[in-house]
């Protein structure tokens, strides 16, 4: 089978198209023929070895989210069977025409959610889940910032704040991306130098209740100020660079503030978490109370094109690999 390999750390030139032995089903493995893969900045840091991703040996096959048919199963899978279409996320090497995935970490996929579909929203639903339900749960009035607000994140977050109650400041680049974010439901829509004027204003200068960060070192400063006193900071991702440490005592003075820099893994601890998060967004999907984007697809051997296309902030919604 072909695969993408990663044989040592670097811009998107040390991605290759190989091949591969196609996997065997070890011990509570499905074997998946990949209908679709999830382009993610983990894919990028993986590469490039930032913020703790880098591998420990070479090579290796990135990718953590994808979505196919299952192919075989190993001993003690009970769950599935051949023939079952299924998703994960938080699964290493999904680079790949079939992937092993735990049958603890596979997500049935309904009938009528298309698979393609069920890879864009995988691990960013997941995400935008774990996010407002848990990590701060929105609540009716509140006032939430969501940065990259047209990105893959971005636009399920900005609906699932919508669909809690919340009031949504999204930010965006402008152009096309704005009008998406206004599309999935923002109800202010600023650049990013304009929203701590924004919720200045639309909070009558109280301050936003929390704000919802995957763009890290750019926004960081002004988003803990734009906070009111006693709001969080949830800093999920760093797609302009990471955060520099810096002295909690800032969260004092700027109005005992709470920071947390939550991950999935954490908020899919158990298989019934897993199952209730999934299960919610696919019933959404299938509802049609929840619109995924697909902002490109690329073929496998492009995959450092879609790397390329992703860090230069080129795209909207999400991407993936077609193998």
């Amino acid at each position: 089978m072909r695969a993408v390999v990663v044989e040592k750390l670097g811009g998107p030139e040390v991605l290759r198209v190989v091949e591969q032995p196609a996997p065997e089903p070890q011990h509570g493995q499905l074997i998946v023929q990949v209908a679709a893969v999830g382009v993610n900045y983990m894919d990028i840091y993986t590469r490039e070895g930032v913020g703790g991703y880098k591998p420990a040996q070479f090579p290796v096959v990135p990718g953590a989210e994808g979505a196919g048919t299952v192919t075989a199963v190993g001993a003690g899978v009970t769950e599935f069977s051949p023939g079952d279409r299924v998703a994960w996320a938080g699964v290493p090497h999904s680079y790949a025409e079939q992937a092993a995935v735990p049958a603890a970490r596979a997500v049935p996929v309904p009938p009528g959610v298309d698979l393609q579909v069920a890879a864009a929203v995988i691990l960013q639903g997941l995400t935008a889940h774990y996010l407002c339900f848990s990590t701060y749960p929105v609540r009716k009035g509140d006032v939430a910032v969501v940065h990259a607000a047209a990105g893959g994140v971005g636009l399920l977050l900005t609906q699932l704040v919508k669909q809690r109650g919340g009031i949504v400041v999204a930010t965006t680049s402008g152009g096309e991306k704005a009008d998406l974010a206004r599309r999935a439901g923002a109800d202010h829509v600023v650049g990013y130098g304009e929203f701590r004027a924004a919720v200045a204003e639309v909070t009558g200068g109280r301050g936003c209740d929390v704000v919802y960060d995957g763009v890290g070192q750019a926004t960081f400063d002004d988003g803990l100020a734009a906070l009111r006193p006693r709001g969080m900071m949830v800093l999920y991702g760093a797609a302009s660079g990471q955060v520099p440490p810096f002295d909690p005592q800032r969260l004092n003075y700027e109005g005992s503030l709470y920071l947390t820099r939550p991950t999935m893994g954490s908020y899919v601890a158990d298989r019934d978490e897993l199952l209730w998060r999934s299960g919610d967004l696919f019933g959404w999907l299938a509802e049609g109370l929840l619109d995924v984007r697909i902002g490109g697809t690329y073929p496998l051997a492009e995959a450092a094109r879609a790397q390329e296309d992703l860090a230069g902030r080129r795209t909207t919604g999400k991407l993936l690999l077609l193998p």
